[in-house]
């Protein structure tokens, strides 16, 4: 079988920043990345490269940053009142509110967000709400360990199931 729509897709892969080397993440054989092919929850470039292939075939390709989370957006970076990180006894817990911290934050309208914390002063905190690989160019390289049929349920759930099934 070949990996295409409503065929679930076991992986292992390696992810490197395609200009400097740099180690993103990696998947093995013992805790494979497996997912519903075709319903849009993984980046729509990596779907198009392991199109057509089959469980032992091995991939190498690169996605630009563009195709991938998209290019670093100036917009995305936001100046917050410190206040806003005020615990209960009007202090800023440093522990947990420092630069580098990825955070879970809402904006006005009800959107969950994670951001990370850039750089703070006595009044403001800057976050930073791209996407941790925005502006990156990836290199995946791996191999297809598993193409099965997806079953009923998981094409109504959109979303894999793994050996064990699931439950909602």
């Amino acid at each position: 079988m070949t990996v295409d729509t409503n065929m679930v897709v076991s992986l292992s892969y390696k992810l490197t920043n395609h200009k400097t080397g740099e180690h993103i993440e990696e998947t093995s054989e013992n805790q494979p990345m497996e997912f519903l092919y075709g319903v849009e929850r993984i980046i729509p470039a990596f779907e198009v490269n392991i199109h057509g292939l089959k469980a032992g075939d091995t991939f190498e390709f690169d996605i630009p940053s563009a195709e991938a989370y998209g290019d670093k957006n100036d917009d995305h970076v936001a100046l917050i009142p410190i206040s806003v990180f005020f615990d209960e006894t009007g202090k800023v817990d440093e522990t947990q509110i420092k630069v580098g911290a990825i955070l879970p934050m809402t904006d006005n309208e009800g959107n969950h967000l994670r951001g990370t914390i850039l750089e703070m002063t006595d009044e403001t905190v800057t976050m930073d709400f791209n996407h941790p690989l925005a502006g990156t160019d990836l290199l995946f390289k791996g191999t297809i360990l598993d193409v099965r049929p997806a079953t009923d349920e998981e094409i109504a759930h959109g979303h894999s199931h793994g050996a064990h099934g699931h439950h909602h």
